[in-house]
């Protein structure tokens, strides 16, 4: 099987020799992320004997006559001096120079504007403070683009601007382009991702045939919530001969935490810290499963952990905010977020859980304010529009809600929790069909937090449908004890309570005994249920027999565990994973 995957990627030695080559050129360039993503995979495939280790490239005339100048300018664009380093490579011809003469200004105006923004909250309002070196930029690299003399990085470069600039459409073209001139380069890949808005734009691209691609499609799968197809895809590239990268694991990590398997996707995290125990990349997404699972000692331990390796990565000020948040302090956490953002002001994850913070705060103008920045830096993220949903939700306006909570639900079709939420704005604005219709499709999908039946039992109670809301009531206790979750709550009670009268007014007095029987185990029902089996007892003693009529028992199967299971409330934001 592995033989056939490699065969249906490529020749592995072919691939290795690939990264390698890339690795070199990336590094020259100073594009050190790619240069991390092409050796973290280069280091899962096997070592190239000596004989199979390509010669480097040969120098052409135009770059013998830069490389003084070249090696100058890379040493101060290493030492962050972009100014300096952009000076010594005026004139320069050859491609490696010009990119890095380019690159090295736009870097430059990007630390000039974090400069300016560093004690700003906001730095991604439109029209706040803008690297004033873009539109310089984008003039000369059109022209240059123009006349057909852009290689892949610089039209990687070029994106890159276009983006900045807001020009969506055209950024798109110049990365599939990037991605068509040097396909092995994954900047250009990775850029065009966050710019892909659905599967339909997905479809439409030309993309390059390439292995890199599989990867591209696999991270892609992933951010527009298919996972089921991510996870077929890293598993085929594992299979293909990068079972040990650890780039892999940690995707298919992140994949099962989007769909809230939270045992695979904490066996995976703990894994790879094993393989790579001073790694600090997507600890935050690993906090956020131990924050959910309410694990405050490894939590502890984790946050520890990242201080003591690097106590100014984002990622670490995020888990150190998420320990906060699961202790409710919540101003040290939202404290801890902000700085995370100081660090990197497009960080996704660090401004949906300081909109939750401010939440927890009773901060809604602040929640608002930080859930839109969120949105703003990745419109697919639907914890973001979820908790906008939530806060209009808070501040009775259930119009607004309902148009967040169908951004979140377009985003999470098989999420309950957003068909919930759904459903209850229906019912606020008077559209019971919809809310039944949402309430129905919540159960159906999978509801993790077991409210869809009674909340779609209840509405049927309101408008008097009886039988219906029997019947919902019904599938809810029954799910309910054959998880061995006998919840010792109102909503348990209220069915029972309702079954109890409904069985007893179309005379099953048997199953009306039982329920009644039942409600004595609650505070809440307790005096009804005896009153209810007093009524029972003085029915059967005038001789009235029970009805024939068959429904469904209620109590099948009955569970021993007695344990009270905490359910939250959907407007507790506690309860969105961060």
């Amino acid at each position: 099987m592995a033989a056939t995957r490699s065969s249906e990627i490529g020749d592995l030695v072919q691939i290795k020799k690939q990264l390698i080559s890339i690795i070199a050129q990336c590094k020259e360039r100073g594009l050190v992320h790619s240069v991390k993503w092409a050796s973290e995979l280069a280091f899962s495939l096997a070592p190239l004997p000596l004989n199979e280790i390509a010669p480097q490239p040969e120098l052409t005339e135009e770059d013998a006559q830069d490389l003084d100048a070249l090696c100058l300018a890379k040493s101060y664009f290493d030492l962050k001096e972009y100014d300096r380093a952009a000076y010594f490579l005026r004139g320069c011809r050859s491609q490696k120079a010009y990119f890095l003469y380019m690159y090295s200004r736009y870097l430059s105006g990007e630390k000039k504007k974090d400069d300016e923004t560093v004690d700003s909250l906001g730095p991604l309002e439109k029209g706040q403070v803008r690297n004033e070196a873009l539109r310089e930029l984008r003039v000369e690299l059109s022209k240059k683009h123009s006349a057909g003399e852009l290689d892949g990085f610089a039209l990687y470069l070029y994106g890159v601007v276009l983006r900045k600039l807001d020009l969506l459409k055209e950024a798109v073209e110049i990365f599939v382009a990037a991605t068509h001139a040097l396909p092995l380069h994954w900047g250009s890949w990775l850029e065009l991702c966050n710019l892909i808005t659905n599967i339909e734009m997905l479809k439409s691209l030309s993309l390059p045939d390439c292995w890199v691609r599989d990867f591209f499609m696999a991270h892609m799968y992933t951010e527009l919530q298919m996972i089921k197809e991510a996870l077929q895809k890293y598993q085929s590239l594992m299979e293909a001969g990068f079972a040990k990268s650890t780039y892999i694991i940690s995707q298919i990590a992140v994949a099962y935490h989007n769909i809230r398997d939270i045992d695979q996707a904490l066996y995976l995290f703990n894994e790879l810290r094993e393989q790579d125990p001073f790694r600090i990349e997507n600890m935050d997404t690993f906090s956020n499963l131990l924050y959910v699972r309410s694990m405050k000692p490894e939590l502890s331990y984790l946050a520890h952990n990242l201080v003591e390796i690097d106590k100014y990565r984002v990622e670490t000020c995020c888990v150190i905010g998420n320990y906060y948040s699961l202790r409710s302090q919540h101003e040290k956490a939202a404290l801890y977020f902000q700085r995370a953002l100081k660090l990197n002001p497009r960080c996704l994850g660090a401004w949906t859980l300081m909109g939750h913070e401010y939440m927890e705060m009773k901060n809604t103008s602040a929640a608002i304010q930080a859930y839109r920045h969120a949105i703003e830096v990745n419109k697919r993220d639907y914890r973001a529009w979820y908790g906008l949903g939530q806060t209009y939700e808070i501040l009775k306006m259930p119009f607004y809600s309902l148009y967040y909570y169908r951004k979140a639900h377009q985003l999470r079709p098989n999420d309950s929790r957003m068909l919930v939420a759904l459903g209850e704005c229906y019912e606020k604005l008077s559209q019971q069909v919809e809310a039944k219709k949402c309430y129905w499709r919540a159960y159906s999908v999978g509801d993790v937090e077991r409210m869809a039946l009674l909340k779609l039992a209840k509405l049927h109670e309101q408008l008097n449908e009886s039988d219906d809301a029997a019947q919902c009531y019904i599938i809810y206790i029954q799910d309910i004890f054959s998880c061995g979750e006998q919840l010792v709550h109102a909503e348990v009670s209220t069915a029972l309570r309702y079954l109890g009268q409904y069985y007893f007014k179309n005379k099953l007095y048997d199953e009306a005994s039982l329920c009644a029987q039942r409600c004595c185990d609650y505070n809440d029902a307790r005096e009804e249920g005896k009153a209810l089996l007093r009524q029972i007892s003085a029915v059967r003693e005038q001789g009235e027999p029970s009805t024939d009529l068959t429904l469904p028992c209620v109590f099948n199967p009955l569970s021993n565990n007695t344990t009270p299971v905490r359910r939250v409330s959907p407007l507790d934001l506690s309860s969105v994973t961060p």
